[in-house]
């Protein structure tokens, strides 16, 4: 276990801009991604790290990006400090296996969200209307539930701080466009499928992900992080049972944790016990060694 980092400082790399868990330095034609061990719920960021959280989650995107591949260009130039420019290298041991090097893109102002299965603002929405995000469902579903077909259902991009909200489709397609919006959604439940293929037959359960993209030159591009823990709810086959919360690869265990303590989901954040620490980072790491095969490297 590596030295958790919770946030970055690199003045030969120009100014940062901080997201919930990622440092993001602009390198001109690209930028550098640094996911640090930064953990937030209810969007907002905790005041511990999950050690290794960030090492997870940019092997497990890496993945994912190769296997994608065929399907969608992504921004991923490379992972590895050598190929960093020359500034990058006094950084090398805190970048190491935390950090991609990525091209430059006009991000999209949404988030693409596909649910195969009815769960966390999902089951509230369906709950309350039946729908979500305008997209009707069959009545009598229960929490958990396997949905007759994956669907999509974007919602906003929030600063950091806000909340995301849930938007219907032609509201998306009145932001980015109609063309987009469809190739977007389109792409969006493509990569699901996929993801699904490979995830099933290891044991894993994706009930949903989010998904962001970008436009570079006029090209689509997946971009961000791909199907992880922090974007995605990993649901253990053997476990599931639907008609309630299920047990999980990801950070609902840190959600539900909190949601006991009766928070009003408003910063400061409460403290997080030891246990909860460990127990959050054990779902991510077991979240890659089942999907990859591969160790933390």
């Amino acid at each position: 276990m590596n030295t958790p980092v919770m946030t970055t400082a690199f003045p030969d790399l120009g100014p940062r801009h901080q997201g919930k868990v990622r440092d993001i330095y602009d390198l001109g034609d690209k930028l550098l991604l640094v996911a640090t061990d930064r953990i937030s719920a209810f969007d907002v960021v905790m005041a511990e790290p999950i050690p290794d959280k960030g090492r997870i989650l940019t092997q497990l995107s890496a993945f994912w990006f190769r296997h994608l591949a065929d399907l969608t260009p992504n921004h991923l130039v490379s992972l590895q400090v050598e190929d960093f420019p020359p500034a990058c290298r006094p950084y090398k041991e805190m970048l190491q296996g935390r950090t991609m090097l990525v091209r430059k893109c006009l991000p999209l102002p949404v988030e693409c969200i596909v649910r195969g299965y009815l769960s966390g603002s999902g089951w509230a929405e369906y709950r309350q209307s039946g729908a979500i995000g305008g997209l009707s469902l069959p009545p009598g579903l229960v929490e958990s539930q396997k949905l007759p077909a994956p669907i999509f259902t974007p919602s906003t991009k929030a600063e950091l701080g806000t909340h995301d909200e849930n938007i219907s489709f032609e509201t998306m397609a009145g932001r980015i466009g109609a063309e987009l919006a469809a190739k977007v959604r389109d792409l969006s439940l493509a990569i699901y499928i996929r993801a699904l293929a490979w995830a099933e037959p290891r044991g894993i359960i994706i009930a949903d992900t989010k998904f962001e993209f970008g436009l570079a030159n006029g090209e689509l591009l997946l971009i961000d992080e791909v199907l992880t823990p922090d974007s995605s709810r990993f649901w253990p086959q053997e476990d599931y049972r639907p008609g309630g919360p299920q047990k999980s690869y990801d950070k609902q265990y840190l959600r539900d944790y909190l949601e006991s303590l009766g928070w009003n989901k408003q910063p400061p954040p409460p403290p997080l016990p030891a246990d909860v620490l460990a127990n959050t980072r054990a779902r991510y790491l077991q979240a890659l060694q089942t999907l990859t095969g591969e160790e933390l490297r």
